[in-house]
């Protein structure tokens, strides 16, 4: 076939330079200008030559912003995440703007004055602006507001509430939105402010904006400051919270539960237990079980986080308990072992005037506290000398001695009764089981910052804690017997038998029973048996053949199976996912949106307002990332977003969650997944995009159940088996329905 040469002079379309990004920009009043911006000139050259087009004087009193819904500021510091095809917009300088505003919202003009706050609200969202507006001293001007507003328009409030409703509420917003850049410190607000606040919790319950704004202030107020968290918990009380929990405004619910958090979290270690005390006077418990747990309507992921960290910060309760060794000398605590052995036995009061009766009642204590399962036989004190799980054990054993008498005597008698040397030694069970319980439920740990996982039976009982110990100690005694475990050699029975209550606990727990007697149905449904079955049937889908034939067929496989999984996780791209940006504030954090082209060539991304409840087109998504200009991905704490200052990085949680897209010279996306399964899929993609190797536990796991899956139905016996091409026919309905039966 002929060749057909290019003439000499012809040009070849060649891609723009790195540097040259080509952007619309507007201007009020006049067509839009389509240019292209050079990013190694500076950014002040650039405003000017934009003003010179329109012939305006004074470029230093313009800058740029971006033409969508956040505004914005361009600055040298960000200039690099201008995009091609990006719309932006000339307008007044942030210095400028700044200075204007803080005229304005000091009008006497109501309706301007509203205006003002109204555009303040939405400018201080952008820390350039912020930054100018503070240098103004404009958060000293916006307390001030607050502090005299009420008196002020006292009247106002009566002619036209709503507007000064409105006003407060863009005042609130404004200084929300400054704090949140962690330019001004907190402890610069005085009594009067607080107080101010801390009125509105109360005054503006039916004005749902000004409300949660004055909750989110109170709450990063305790948060950021010790001192203020002492002014604070003296204006705010318990009972001026809980009203507001009986509402049916979720999001009001959710900022009412993180004010009572955060006053729970920064409380002295002496005041938190006073403080639990009062949670439980006022019912917190059932309000929040009733109200919000079992109310007509779902749980969002904020209302979660909140339950979350009151269920840790309620647990964390017992570590001093946990970390408190018994003090052998101590009678009050010798007398709760006691207690435990006449509950049990029920001994009559020996005489104690001669010594033959004292040495009688000291053999028969031993022999006691021998069938009660304790080590030291002679001074049982000495069991709970070791932390953890120390006092706690003790005292989870007598709730269940005093509670659940009827349980405690049947386990201790049918046990020390014994011939065959299988008995379950309750003491030593007991200990064993409080320090697994308490490592299952992290006592002791900091709540994380992206955990979910509360569970709604612990909100059912004020002692919810001792009730699972009831239930677990119950089902170890059951596990023990199932698996004929002997006590001549606890340890190694301890072992083997804990790791089976574990797993049945874990099970359990992750049905998210929604009350203790249906997590105790649930562990019924678990014996020993039951996780025999589920563990062979675990180990049949992950059998590993060792033969050299089978080692051969699954080398020639694998190739096959790890590219499916690469279509997988590429797939899943293009689907995208919802990320949060995490900040100071949890709650009023943005979400932002990630997904890959159908050609696997651009990453398409951008902030939302809310988190959607489907997949978001690409044309929504106003930001591109060529994946030629990727560099590396990074995760945990190489990422640039996990070496900044902040709590963030202390949290081992989110270290495991978090990745970054490095690219050009100083590009960064940073990502921190929603959970464990999001971050493998998304950092499998990456990489599988840059051409290297998929390591995440989930590609090791999919692997191996993909690989075995094929290498069985490549071993089925199929010789002599016509299978079809086609799938068999479908049945013709049946004549009549009359065998159905209607359950309900």
């Amino acid at each position: 076939c002929p060749v057909v040469l290019a003439p000499k002079n012809s040009s070849v379309a060649m891609p723009p330079p790195a540097d040259i990004v080509k952007v619309a920009i507007e201007w009020p009043g006049a067509f839009p200008k389509l240019m292209e911006i050079d990013q190694k000139k500076p950014l002040s050259s650039i405003i000017k030559e934009v003003c010179d087009g329109w012939s305006l004087a004074n470029h230093d009193q313009f800058a740029l912003q971006h033409a969508d819904s956040s505004n914005f500021y361009i600055t040298e510091k960000n200039r690099n995440e201008i995009k091609n095809g990006a719309i932006l917009r000339l307008t007044t300088s942030p210095a400028q703007n700044a200075q204007q505003l803080h005229e304005r919202i000091q009008s006497s003009s109501m309706d301007a004055k509203l205006e003002a706050l109204k555009d303040l609200a939405n400018y201080s969202r952008d820390i350039t602006f912020a930054q100018e507006f503070i240098n103004l001293d404009g958060i000293s001007l916006l307390t001030q507001m607050v502090e005299s507003g009420t008196e002020r328009y006292q009247k106002l409030q009566k002619i036209m509430k709503p507007c000064f409703g409105d006003m407060l509420s863009f005042t609130l917003t404004a200084f929300v939105e400054l704090m949140d850049h962690g330019i001004v410190s907190w402890d610069t607000f005085s009594v009067a402010f607080i107080k101010k606040i801390a009125s509105y919790v109360n005054k503006f319950a039916s004005d749902i904006s000004i409300l949660q704004r004055s909750l989110a202030i109170l709450e990063s107020m305790v948060l950021n400051s010790h001192d203020l968290y002492q002014k604070v918990a003296q204006e705010i009380t318990i009972g001026q919270l809980i009203p507001h929990l009986q509402g049916t405004d979720q999001e009001i619910q959710t900022y009412t539960i993180a004010v009572i958090n955060a006053l729970f979290l920064k409380a002295p270690d002496d005041k938190r237990q006073e403080m639990a005390n009062i949670l439980a006077q006022k019912q917190l418990r059932s309000i929040i079980l009733t109200h919000v747990i079992r109310a007509q309507r779902a749980i969002n992921n904020e209302m979660a986080h909140q339950l979350y960290v009151l269920q840790v910060l309620t647990f964390n309760l017992l570590e001093d308990r946990m970390m408190t060794k018994m003090d052998p000398q101590d009678q009050a605590q010798r007398d709760i072992i006691f207690e435990l052995r006449r509950i049990a036995f029920d001994a009559e009061s020996e005489p104690n005037n001669s010594s033959g009766s004292i040495e009688k009642r000291k053999s028969m204590y031993t022999r006691d506290y021998k069938k009660l399962g304790f080590i030291n036989h002679v001074n049982p004190a000495m069991d709970f000398t070791q932390t953890p799980p120390g006092m706690l054990a003790l005292d989870n054993m007598l709730y269940f001695a005093k509670h659940h008498q009827d349980a405690y005597i049947r386990i201790v008698l049918e046990n020390s009764s014994r011939e065959d040397k299988h008995e379950c030694p309750f003491g030593r069970s007991s200990i064993e089981l409080t320090k697994m319980l308490c490592e299952i439920l992290k006592v002791g740990e900091l709540p994380s910052e992206t955990c979910n996982d509360f569970h709604p039976m612990f909100f059912t009982h004020d002692r919810s804690f001792e009730e699972f110990f009831c239930i677990c100690i119950q089902l170890l005694n059951k596990t023990w017997k199932e698996m004929r475990a002997t006590s001549e050699d606890f340890n190694k029975a301890r072992k083997w038998v804990m790791q089976v209550v574990k797993e049945q606990i874990m099970r359990a727990l992750t049905t998210k029973p929604s009350s203790l007697d249906q997590f105790k149905s649930k562990l019924q449904n678990l014996s020993y048996t039951e996780i025999l079955k589920i563990r062979q049937s675990e180990r049949m889908n992950q059998e590993d053949f060792q033969s050299r034939p089978i080692l051969e067929l699954k080398e020639k496989i694998q190739p096959e199976i790890l590219e499916l999984i690469k279509q997988q996780r590429l797939n899943r791209l293009v689907e995208g996912t919802c990320f949060r940006k995490l900040n100071s504030r949890r709650r009023q954090d943005k979400f932002w949106y990630c997904r890959l082209s159908p050609n696997h060539k651009v990453l398409h991304y951008g902030d939302l307002e809310e988190s959607p409840q489907g997949e978001v087109p690409h044309d929504s998504l106003q930001d591109k990332l060529p994946v030629a200009d990727i560099k590396a991905v990074v995760t945990g704490k190489d990422c640039p977003h996990m070496k900044e200052k902040g709590a963030l990085k202390q949290n081992k949680e989110v270290l495991e969650l978090a990745f970054s897209i490095l690219y050009d010279s100083s590009g960064q996306l940073n990502f921190i997944a929603p959970d464990k399964h999001e971050y493998c899929v998304w950092t499998d993609g990456l990489n599988a995009l840059l051409g290297k190797d998929m390591l995440s536990d989930l590609t090791r796991n999919d692997l191996d159940t993909l690989l075995s899956m094929e290498i069985k139905l490549r071993l089925l016996d199929l010789e002599n088996i016509q299978i079809p091409d086609a799938p068999p026919p479908i049945p013709k309905e049946p004549s009549n329905y009359d065998f159905v039966y209607d359950c309900n």
